[in-house]
């Protein structure tokens, strides 16, 4: 009878061990076996360091939301609206940069409190999201969804559905466009490789959120409240606190991400900006393996989840498929992620 036990619970014992180790990096062999793909489509451009600078500063505002997303989702919630407040925090600090501007305020001073405009724009929606969630107890999808509409029309409103240019000479655009010399690199034009500003304040932020969420008693807490809201409350965690702070964290996030957006472009086109571009974020955190039940998630799986969405973007665009096909693709692959999720679970 033992050894019959034994030979029946030795098949399941493995098959757990494979579920538990394709769990925690599954979403990295799926980056392998699509980087081994773009490699044999492509030829060896593809792995080059320039096309992964490129690659990485081309989705480094996706990047930054999907940080905050995964926080979001975490928490067991999930946040609709985070285009909306790109948009709206990026108009609004341009529209002050160049009021102040046209006051003969300093470049350097219009600039940096346009910024701060911005970012503070993006913490005020962000905290209006939380307070709807939190205090008048609306679903966080319906909460979300009316801050995708209310905070693009308040946007559209400022330039009557228009783009807002920089009138910044130089300063604004310094934060998308310009970077630091990566090592002795060369592009193809035999120029220094550079890393943008905007890739390392991805990087840094990704560093950040998950030493936060592995480390630090707020990301205890966040995983708590996700998995088992009734315990963590009894608990003694201040659920209401957790879940506030959340929506804050993504509302400046969003905001951050605008101005990384509005900086490369020196402009902000408030018909098009962030348009759809919650579905990225929410592509990028369920492909790294972060469950929208709640409870569970990683940063750093998001950062892969990014880069696998960007290498998707870049095999549809080298086979000569129309752009338009990425939508139908990206929604492919969080349902697929999902149903593997539910799989796993």
């Amino acid at each position: 009878m033992r050894s019959l036990v034994n030979s029946s619970s030795t098949p399941l014992a493995a098959s757990s061990r494979i579920g538990r180790l394709f769990e925690r990096w599954g979403v990295l062999v799926a980056f392998l076996l699509l980087f081994a793909a773009s490699t044999a489509l492509q030829g060896g451009e593809f792995a080059s360091v320039e096309n992964f600078r490129n690659m990485l500063n081309q989705n480094a505002s996706i990047g930054i939301l999907a940080v905050g997303m995964t926080l979001v989702v975490i928490s067991g919630g999930i946040d609709l609206s985070v285009g909306s407040m790109l948009v709206l925090a990026a108009a609004l600090g341009l529209t002050l940069t160049n009021e102040l501007i046209a006051r003969e305020w300093s470049e350097g001073s219009a600039v940096a409190l346009g910024i701060c405009a911005s970012v503070l724009c993006g913490t005020l929606a962000g905290s209006i999201n939380g307070a709807l969630i939190v205090f008048g107890r609306l679903a966080p999808f319906i909460a979300t969804l009316g801050g995708l509409v209310a905070f693009r029309s308040v946007a559209l409103a400022m330039a009557d559905a228009g783009e807002i240019r920089s009138a910044s000479a130089s300063l604004f655009k310094v934060l998308g466009q310009s970077g630091l010399p990566f090592w002795n690199f060369q592009n193809s034009a035999g120029k220094p490789l550079t890393i943008t500003y905007a890739t390392m304040m991805f990087l840094a932020i990704a560093v950040i959120a998950q030493w936060f969420l592995s480390r630090s008693r707020y990301g205890r807490q966040l995983v708590a409240v996700g998995a088992n809201e009734t315990a963590a409350r009894y608990a003694g965690v201040s659920v209401a606190s957790v879940r506030l702070r959340t929506y804050i964290i993504m509302g400046a996030l969003a905001a951050i991400a605008g101005l990384l957006q509005s900086s490369r472009m020196n402009s902000v086109s408030t018909s098009q900006l962030g348009l759809g571009i919650e579905l990225d974020a929410i592509a990028a955190v369920v492909i790294g393996g972060t469950s929208l039940r709640g409870g569970f998630g990683r940063v750093w799986g998001t950062v892969v989840g990014v880069l696998i969405l960007g290498m998707i973007a870049n095999m549809i665009t080298i086979s000569g498929i129309s752009p338009y096909w990425s939508g139908a693709v990206k929604g492919a692959v969080i349902v697929l992620a999902v149903l593997v999720q539910r799989s796993r679970a």
